[in-house]
């Protein structure tokens, strides 16, 4: 049986996979990527134009990884004649500290200001909002798919693999590093191997002591505006009386304007995902109530895996010879520049440590 050694082992190619291949190329190493489906799939948590540049948090942990993240957005500059973030802006309103993530912003150098529920409806005509609203500028959407076609343009030049269609059967650890089985019978060897295999990642990696990991089908949908008026991206914290989850949304030019429940899809087995919408008349009922801008009829909804733990806090850390990123889905994409650059330190040094609300049970 052929066993090849390779420098570093990257196993998912969706965005958090390609940012820290990426991110070691950066770094003078030569990763090969390895994802089980084929360029351009839509069974993960990456494909689709858009994903939102969400900024309103505050909490540390994610507002030092924000930054991480802007920097390396940043950093990939221009692609096509334009930035990957396309900062329109972001509100954020409803039952939530909005004081709070103000002052989380304020700290980082954000801008957020408050603005009134009269003022919001003025700006953006197309959105109903009953109490302040917190707006940044520096906020807005990630350029999704051209993303990740860039990031992979980046590790090819710089010397790197991305092997599609490659899935892994086996991950095992020797003293010397980490043996890769692939389905196909080959193996290889590499000092470190770093699993971003979003909805896999459970079961390749059961014995290192991961929490659960949940996997969810959830159905966001594109809705039709009404006028060519501007949007920005959005948080909105709804009455759980009336409806199931927090909203979020942003713009996706062509497409119209995305809306979505956070976290309320049926739990499924990512090989076997039935792509059956659900919660739609919700969402028609919401936009009907909150959004005049868009046709509350016009819905096309969109598929995909949120990988979750219990409560949403993403994984990074390292094991032996293996390291690990997992829990991203419903807030991840955002960060995965930043994310990549963590996963990167813990590939590169045995002694880095990630913020500690990111780190593995002891």
């Amino acid at each position: 049986m052929t066993t090849d050694a390779v420098d570093v082992a990257v196993i998912g190619g969706g965005v958090m996979g390609l940012a820290t291949a990426w991110e070691l190329t950066r770094r003078g190493r030569r990763p090969v990527v390895l994802e089980r489906f084929a360029r351009g799939h839509h069974e993960g948590a990456s494909h689709g134009a858009t994903r939102n540049f969400n900024n309103a948090y505050d909490q540390d942990h994610y507002l030092d990884l924000l930054v991480r993240a802007r920097a390396g957005w940043d950093a990939l500059g221009d692609v096509d004649g334009a930035p990957l973030l396309r900062l329109h802006g972001l509100v954020t309103h409803g039952d939530v500290d909005v004081m709070a993530v103000q002052r989380g912003l304020d700290g980082r150098g954000i801008p957020a200001e408050l603005i009134s529920a009269s003022d919001a409806t003025r700006r953006w005509p197309g959105m109903r909002f009953d109490g302040d609203v917190l707006w940044s500028s520096d906020a807005g959407v990630v350029r999704a798919a051209d993303a990740l076609r860039e990031l992979e343009r980046r590790i090819l030049a710089a010397g790197g693999e991305v092997r599609w269609s490659t899935p892994v059967a086996h991950i095992g650890e020797t003293p010397e590093g980490a043996v890769v089985e692939l389905a196909d019978g080959t193996r290889l060897r590499a000092d470190t191997v770093v699993v971003t295999a979003g909805a896999w990642t459970g079961g390749l990696l059961s014995r290192i002591g991961l929490p659960a990991l949940t996997v969810t089908e959830e159905t966001p949908a594109h809705f039709a505006p009404r006028s060519d008026a501007a949007w920005p991206s959005f948080n909105h914290y709804t009455d759980p009386a009336v409806y199931p989850a927090t909203v979020y949304g942003m713009p996706t030019p062509g497409e119209g304007v995305k809306v979505g429940f956070h976290l309320v899809g049926d739990e499924v087995d990512p090989d076997a995902r039935p792509h059956v919408p659900t919660h739609q008349a919700t969402l028609a009922a919401y936009v009907r109530e909150w959004m005049p801008g868009l046709d509350p009829d016009s819905a096309v909804p969109i598929s995909c895996t949120y990988t979750s733990t219990a409560d949403g806090t993403f994984v990074l850390d390292r094991r032996g010879h293996v390291v690990v990123g997992a829990g991203f889905s419903g807030h991840g994409f955002k960060f995965a520049t930043g994310i990549g650059a963590v996963l990167a330190d813990l590939a590169l040094d045995p002694s880095a440590r990630a913020a500690e609300p990111f780190r593995l049970a002891p």
